[in-house]
């Protein structure tokens, strides 16, 4: 038996729409591994799973997919894994492999791609299931709940990153600067970008500078140089429309979100010379495995607020209220 935080129906995360149970733990089946969790990191797309915002394709359903753990079983054919073995699951959870995105390499924008915490039990829980072939190896040098949040912000942030264009060396915007901009500022850096940050909250705009940002204002302010390129963090269209601002002809938005509330009207004017938006879609393995090589290699650090698994309402709430200083995190023990 295992405990488990389940949703069960969407609600105001003032409901405490998670529930606490305990269910019986699931053997691996063919190509899976399962694992005993030791932390999970705490998403905005968790948030907006459990609100109902963004539309759920299976209830109950455990959210997460920021996990850390240990192979506990491994189903059969599977060759990869042994039984120990420290483990991370993210997002992607599996994919057709034989469509044309997936043998072009963009397995995140397969049509029947399956996703952790959304089709298939994610790791708000103390164990849980995954497909051997989607799970990664954790690098030595981060703890459970340090590795965590490179997972979810960590991958998907240097994503956003090579969707946006950025040269090593270019001027860089990041709009909005929670867990994962935090995360991308750092690949930035080592890059030897200019990193310039909009953000509503003061005390992002001092975390910001103290890591070296050039430059940090609102999301309505002008940045005092063009940017090269720009990632959008919040899930908000009005700060599209202000990177698009802030770019220069040619440059190019990378929108970091699964939800949006809806880009409002702008002129063509910013939009007029070669300037582009891309959305960001998930991650591929290729991407989650140059990340963690990248995130040994910087390397990058984590800021986390830990939780206990029976406070995963809580966390959410936290989030919500923009009362978590980095990424929040479920710790099982």
């Amino acid at each position: 038996m295992t405990r488990a935080q389940q949703l069960r129906h969407p609600g105001s995360i003032g409901t405490s729409p998670l529930e606490l149970v305990v269910v019986g733990a699931s053997a691996p089946g063919p190509g899976e591994i399962a694992i005993e969790v030791a932390a999970c990191g705490v998403c905005r797309t968790d948030l907006q799973l459990v609100e109902g915002d963004l539309p759920t394709h299976r209830l109950p359903i455990v959210p997460g997919h920021q996990v850390v753990g240990r192979v506990r079983s491994i189903g059969p054919g599977v060759e990869r894994w042994s039984v120990g073995d420290r483990v991370g699951v993210a997002w992607l959870a599996g994919s057709c492999g034989a469509c044309p995105a997936c043998r072009a390499g963009d397995e995140n924008l397969c049509d029947d791609a399956v996703f952790t915490g959304w089709d298939r039990d994610g790791g708000y829980a103390e164990a849980m299931t995954a497909q051997a072939d989607f799970a990664f190896a954790i690098p030595d040098g981060f703890t459970d709940v340090e590795a965590a949040p490179l997972l979810c912000g960590g991958v998907i942030g240097y994503r956003s990153l090579k969707i946006s264009g950025i040269d090593p060396g270019g001027r860089l915007g990041l709009y909005g600067f929670g867990a994962s901009a935090l995360l991308a500022m750092q690949v930035a850096r080592h890059w030897g970008c200019e990193v310039y940050v909009a953000t509503r909250s003061e005390p992002e705009r001092q975390r910001a500078l103290a890591l070296g940002a050039v430059w940090v204002g609102g999301y309505g302010d002008l940045p005092p140089e063009p940017l090269d390129a720009a990632v959008t963090f919040a899930p908000v269209g009005s700060v599209v429309v202000a990177a698009l601002r802030a770019i220069r002809p040619g440059g190019s938005v990378a929108i970091n979100a699964i939800h949006l509330d809806g880009i409002p009207a702008f002129d063509y004017d910013l939009l007029w010379r070669e300037r582009s938006l891309r959305s960001v879609a998930n991650f591929t393995r290729r991407d989650a495995e140059e990340f963690l090589a990248l995130a040994v290699e910087i390397p990058i650090r984590t800021v986390v607020d830990e939780y206990p698994l029976a406070e995963a309402n809580a966390a959410l709430a936290a989030l919500a209220q923009g009362d978590v200083s980095g990424a929040a995190v479920l710790v099982m023990s």
